[in-house]
Formats: structure tokens, sequence, C-alpha cells
């Protein structure tokens, strides 16, 4: 749905005499405060790196091919507008560009993306401003042409932050499990579904559990990306013999047979995935609730 290439088309002034340009400039007297243009420049290359350097760390972590594509998209850009900014601050200065720019952190890809997302509506506004700074075209047409990216790029990836999360199987398929798992907000969402295997999310609220079951002939892979919880298994559901606590990064393993629970006992939701071989639930399943899921059963 999301994999067209971004439309935003952005001018190549690699070739423009810039010495002419240069030349233009410093014999013309515009109103503008030209210390403010050039300040202004500085501040779009900070922003650009900013974002540049953003971009790239999230693509390495983008929990699917069609969310890393548009990033990386989106990283091609800022590089353009980086480079025109750079020469424009050269050729109008005469000097090279001396900044720093503000290294923006992240603890999950959904959080960097947010983050990205704001950082791309304040830009467009502050390049929207800029347009009015100088009378210069090339200036003019630079500030302009950004804010355009600006608010395409924001488009897009307002679009990756609703992407839904669904059944992918039983095709080839890659993703950043610990991302899409705390994504998650429903009881339980079918990631993929092949068949001899099925991957399952599921979000489990405070206090509440998965719910006591069994499953004759399937063995199960339970992990947690995020949360705590209690794990307790035994041979009926009379007697859970076994108990466990469990946290982030922590795996359990469920014979098939083994009558199961999982509860958790933290101050979030409990993010898991779950793998059963062979899959437990009907492909494309998704139970929003645990009342939905014990409805369907």
């Amino acid at each position: 749905m999301y994999d067209a290439p971004i439309t935003y088309l952005c001018p190549n002034y690699t070739n423009v005499n810039t010495t002419m340009y240069h030349s233009d400039y410093m014999s013309r007297r515009y109103q503008g405060n030209d210390q403010q243009v050039f300040e202004a420049l500085l501040s779009a290359m900070k922003r650009e790196s900013s974002a540049y350097d953003l971009y790239n760390r999230l693509a390495h972590v983008a929990p699917t091919q069609n969310h890393k594509t548009n990033i990386l998209q989106a990283l091609e850009y800022k590089k353009t507008h980086l480079n025109q900014f750079n020469n424009l601050y050269i050729t109008l200065t005469g000097r090279q560009p001396m900044y720093q720019f503000d290294k923006v952190n992240f603890h999950s890809y959904r959080e960097g993306l947010k983050k990205a997302h704001d950082a791309l509506v304040e830009g467009y506004e502050e390049y929207r401003n800029n347009c009015s700074l100088t009378q210069y075209p090339l200036v003019q047409n630079s500030f302009l042409y950004a804010s355009n990216a600006e608010r395409e790029i924001a488009n897009r990836f307002s679009l990756l932050k609703e992407e839904e999360i669904k059944d992918y199987g039983s095709k080839p398929f890659v993703v950043n499990i610990d991302e899409i798992t705390k994504r998650n907000n429903t009881y339980r969402t079918a990631l993929w579904t092949g068949n001899h295997l099925q991957v399952t999310l599921m979000s489990i609220n405070v206090g509440d559990d998965i719910g006591l079951e069994v499953h004759p002939t399937t063995d199960q892979f339970i992990r947690i990306e995020e949360g705590q919880g209690l794990v307790q298994m035994g041979d009926s559901k009379e007697k859970l013999d076994f108990e466990e606590k469990a946290y982030d990064d922590y795996a359990i393993m469920i014979p098939a047979g083994k009558w199961h629970n999982l509860t958790n006992t933290g101050k979030k939701p409990l993010k898991v995935y779950a793998i059963y071989a062979p899959p437990e639930h009907p492909n494309g399943t998704v139970h929003e609730t645990k009342a939905i899921a014990m409805a369907s059963e």
C-alpha cells in the first residue's frame, strides 16, 4: 500500500553557475537582513544533518522492508537538501559552514519515527517562514522546495505510523520482531501463518493473563519483549506445579499437552510473541480483546 516512491522532485543545482549568482547577490541590495539569511541556512543544515543521522539509524531497525524502503527514500532527499543548503551558504558567504547538529535519541523504532515526523512538521513551518527572509530567488526556491518535501515525507511517515499489522504468511517475510511486538496493542494478532508454523503477537493488560489452556499436539514458544510475568505449567489445570518469573528477553518453551498460563505481574502491558508448531489459529486471526478471543474458541 505504501510502496510507491515519494513523488516530490527537487531540482538539481549541481551545474548552476554559482559564481554568477554570488556576484549578482553581492552587487544588489535587498531590504532583507543578509545575516539572518546566513543563519537560516546554517539552521537548515543543522536540521537536515540531524534528520540524515536519525533516518540512517531508523533504517537499521525498521520493522519491515516497506518501512525501510520509505526511510531510505527520505534519506536521499535529506542528503539532496543538505548539499543544496551547503552550496548556497558557500556561494553567498565565500566560506565553509561551521555547525554542530543535535543527535536525536530514541528507545524504540516507533518513538524514533514519531520524533522524525514531529521534526518534519517543524521543518515545514520553518522553511516556509524562511522564504520571506529575502527576495533572492535561489534562496527562496531552496526553502520552498525543502518545505514541500518536509510535508510530503511527514505524510508518508504518518502513514507508516498507522500501518496495519496483519498476517503476512505464508510468503517470505522479514521483520524486526522486537519493534512490531511492542507496537501491537491487540490481545492476539497472527503475524505469519505457514503450513507448519505460526507467529502471533500478544498484548496482555496489567493484572490479566493469557488464560489457562493446553495444546494437545502443538509445541509453543513465547518470548517476552516488554514487561514481566509469571509462567505456570502442569499436567492438569488443577496442578500447575511449574512456576517461574519471566522478564524482558525471556523465552518460554511449552511442550504439547502441558496446561499453561502467563500472567502479567508488571505495571505495563505485557508484550510477547508466540510461535506455534504446527499453527494453532486460522490465518489472519485478530482478537482485539481477550473476551473476543475466548468467545471465538
